[in-house]
């Protein structure tokens, strides 16, 4: 046994207040996340408060102990499986909303609230968080800033970063900082806050967060254009946003994705289409109504149908359409090389073209959806990682997406971070010098590398 399993497992004895478990049904449920990436931890620890995440990170830092955040174990590129002999530290039990403030406009809430919750909440009083996961009703408000998450509203109203005004971390040390503001400005130093948002719970723990929010909408108005060319959805893109329209959604679900919602949980999709565009409008009445007159026009000018969300349940079905994609796939085959680029907007046409190409000359089924808005694809690779061969052909394809998509003035990245999936790509994005940099920065806060080991950064 290594001297940092054992250690491991006498975290129980040390710390008797705190929730602890090395039972093997619990360490197979914390060994995995949604990228299908396996690890079992040494023990699996669940928090109720600060102290217990300082008394939790005092003894890993003394005794050399990997320590891995985890939220919800939503996120695609294995940020939450636990290196050898790591302990996941696991915020179930602090999920609680801590303040509500309308006048200021923001919410202080502990990082294992889950995000849909929050939305709920504080919609009950008129507010709006914007950002929305696809898994928003699972996700955690502390994993959506650890990856610093978007969603379908991003196109109109930002990502997580966006929100995020401040908040208080444990260091690995143990020590407490608390960085950011409680105002609507504020530039004392290095933005930390700002730092801390997308870095995948390789810097500290988060604890607590303050989030801004916004007065809830006024009205929404949802359609759905219906295409029979592919890059026609694509060029649709280019021109709504060209038109000075901007959509708080512009969602885009390909032939393949559309037939695996269907077979999964249909709810009347049309069948035999290439492509279509799920669009939503907020704000004024008569505004959207204008907006959704011209995007209308628009679509069918590229000869596309339009219909509408009659009411709140046919709106209601096709966002459960939506989010029901991404687990829809797993009846296409059993691996799904899920990634996340992002092109401009006036590329996605040209991007879906050759993945179209790189999908016919492989042979290999490639179903795309995403936020087609602000140039977001979701690529999914459909392969069977039991067939050795397919698996590698697939991780082969990887490589050739993430070059068309730098070629087009793209990054690798959009929303799901780097982990451990996408570390050994990271380098065709960025130079040997930023890495240095951010290795640097890990350094600081991360002396020990403790933290989350073997995430972000190519081995």
């Amino acid at each position: 046994m290594s001297a940092n399993k054992s250690a491991a497992n006498t975290i129980s004895d040390k710390l008797p207040d705190i929730r602890v478990s090395t039972q093997p049904e619990d360490l197979i449920c914390y060994s995995f996340d949604a990228s299908g990436f396996e690890s079992s931890p040494s023990a699996v620890i669940w928090p109720d408060n600060t102290e217990d995440v300082v008394k939790v990170m005092k003894y890993a830092y003394g005794n050399g102990i990997p320590v891995v955040p985890r939220g919800a174990g939503t996120g695609m590129t294995a940020g939450a499986v636990p290196a050898k002999g790591a302990v996941i530290l696991s915020f179930e039990k602090m999920n609680r909303i801590l303040e509500t403030d309308s006048e200021n406009l923001n919410v202080l809430c502990e990082p294992g609230v889950i995000n849909g919750k929050l939305q709920r909440e504080i919609e009950r009083i008129g507010l709006f968080y914007p950002p929305d996961p696809a898994s928003m009703n699972f996700c955690t408000i502390g994993g959506n800033v650890a990856e610093n998450a978007g969603g379908p509203r991003a196109l109109k109203y930002g990502v997580t970063r966006d929100y995020v005004m401040e908040i208080e971390a444990v260091l690995p040390n143990g020590e407490i900082i608390t960085v950011g503001v409680k105002t609507s400005k504020g530039v004392v130093g290095y933005d930390l806050a700002r730092l801390l948002v997308g870095s995948e719970g390789t810097l500290s723990v988060f604890t607590k967060i303050r989030l801004k929010v916004l007065p809830l909408p006024e009205s929404v108005v949802t359609l759905l254009a219906i295409f029979n060319n592919l890059e026609s959805s694509g060029e649709a893109v280019s021109k709504i946003i060209s038109a000075k329209i901007i959509p708080r959604t512009l969602e885009f679900m390909d032939r393949e994705a559309i037939k695996a919602v269907e077979n999964y949980r249909p709810i009347g999709l049309p069948q035999n289409v290439e492509a279509i565009l799920l669009v939503e409008l907020d704000g004024h009445p008569s505004a959207i109504t204008k907006e959704a007159e011209k995007i209308s026009e628009i679509c069918r000018g590229l000869g596309a149908e339009i219909e509408m969300a009659e009411d709140e349940d046919a709106r209601n079905d096709l966002w459960a359409a939506r989010r029901a994609v991404s687990p829809a796939l797993y009846n296409i085959n059993p691996t799904k090389i899920n990634e996340d680029i992002v092109v401009p907007r006036n590329k996605v046409s040209e991007m879906l073209r050759r993945l179209s190409k790189l999908s016919e000359r492989s042979g290999v089924k490639i179903v795309n959806f995403g936020h087609a808005g602000d140039g977001n694809i979701h690529v999914n690779i459909m392969v069977d990682k039991n067939n050795k061969e397919e698996y590698e052909k697939g991780l082969r394809l990887v490589e050739q997406v993430f070059k068309d998509t730098l070629s087009l003035g793209g990054t690798i990245s959009g929303e799901h971070g780097i982990g451990l999936t996408k570390s050994r790509y990271i380098g065709m994005e960025i130079s040997k010098k930023e890495i240095e940099i951010m290795e640097s920065i890990k350094k600081v806060f991360d002396p020990k590398k403790i933290l989350n080991p073997g995430k972000i950064f190519p081995k």
